[in-house]
């Protein structure tokens, strides 16, 4: 549950966060930002400190901050003028809506080097951890037979050098049935055995290579440099990774919404969303992958969302950042009213996905088990 709680409080860090990014670039732009919330509705509690009341609403599905000027219906009070977000120069704009994106990767990027650098990642390597004795029907496994010792050190199989764990499962996977020399190393010498892989089944309905062992992990870290780079890559590849996702989510959105009715489980698979609740429960399922787990699903997390906040669609971040743009090459202030229609389709878009995925989190949870 551990981890399920440290994802449902991250999540909770990364709205706050967001709209940190907001209030805090308002307020150095010189803007007046009037209010500042965790959650929608109801108001159920809050407090004031200066001109900006803080507090919390019934409903966790968010949190927003006030800035005058930024809702095209508002009427401005006359003592604002000057202080609004409508005032202001393209640079002051660009900064306020887009400090909130940005947000969401340097949280990533920090989450990502924390694992590399602080914690650390599991690698494998190419020492025997264990030996398993036998296969499902009760017959030895080859390792087993052919005298395989945990502590054992993996030279080569099938004539191949093994310098990581990943070329000897690929030997083992590629060889289903085939006898083949295996080299280990043990207590300093080198021994020389012939194994006979076990065929077993795979997840694609053939057949694959088993061996019976199972690897050693050493935990290693990355110094400052080098995890600041690992850092940076995995966020380019989450990034990349969440445009992908994205963009089946918004392809595959009718499809889902006749998967849910027609309760074809397959095809909600492939194109669902998760919900918070979804997320909490992936998160407890997967705690005894670790923290580093734990910590990097919220740096996914953190990706697609700011990757989703970024699509130049109003009322979207992005969305107002295209307007500033706009108003910036055209030297004129747009009537952004006239994106109501745009905005309302958005907005019914996200209720529909978010009831869609806590209702699919809810009756037909996702599970990794």
């Amino acid at each position: 549950m551990t981890g399920g709680l440290i994802v449902l409080f991250g999540i909770i860090a990364m709205v706050m966060i967001h709209e940190a990014g907001h209030f805090v670039a308002a307020k150095a732009m010189g803007m007046k930002a009037t209010e500042f919330f965790f959650g929608f509705g109801p108001k159920l509690w809050s407090t004031r400190r200066g001109e900006t009341e803080y507090g919390v609403k019934a409903f966790p599905l968010g949190g927003y901050v006030r800035i005058v000027g930024m809702n095209p219906y508002e009427e401005v009070a006359p003592e604002d003028f000057g202080r609004t977000y409508r005032e202001q120069p393209f640079r002051a704009k660009a900064i306020v809506v887009l400090a909130g994106v940005a947000s969401h990767f340097v949280v990533a990027f920090i989450l990502f080097f924390v694992v590399a650098s602080v914690l650390g990642v599991q690698v494998s390597t190419t020492t025997v951890e264990s030996v398993q004795a036998t296969l499902e029907d009760g017959t030895p496994t080859p390792a087993a037979v052919a005298g395989v010792l945990p502590g054992d050190r993996i030279v080569s199989i099938a004539g191949v050098a093994t310098d990581e764990w990943a070329d000897v499962v690929a030997v083992i996977v590629d060889g289903p049935g085939d006898t083949v020399d295996l080299v280990v190393e043990r207590d300093g010498a080198t021994i020389e055995l012939t194994v006979t892989l076990a065929s077993i089944d795979d997840d694609d309905g053939g057949e694959r290579g088993f061996l019976g062992v199972r690897s050693a992990t050493v935990t290693d870290r990355a110094g400052p440099i080098e995890g600041a780079a690992d850092a940076g890559g995995a966020v380019g590849e989450a990034t990349v990774a969440s445009a992908t996702g994205l963009w089946r989510m918004v392809t595959g959105f009718g499809g889902l919404i006749e998967a849910v009715i027609t309760g074809d489980a397959e095809r909600i698979n492939e194109t669902r969303p998760a919900s918070p609740i979804g997320l909490v429960r992936i998160g407890a399922e997967t705690e005894n992958l670790g923290i580093g787990f734990t910590l990097e699903l919220l740096a996914l997390v953190n990706v697609f969302v700011g990757l989703f906040n970024v699509v130049p669609i109003y009322p979207l971040d992005g969305g107002h950042f295209a307007v500033a743009l706009y108003e910036k090459i055209r030297g004129r202030q747009a009537d952004v009213r006239k994106l109501a229609p745009v905005a309302a389709v958005v907005v019914a878009f996200m209720v529909v996905l978010g009831v869609l995925a806590i209702y699919l989190d809810i009756a037909n949870p996702f599970s990794l088990r």
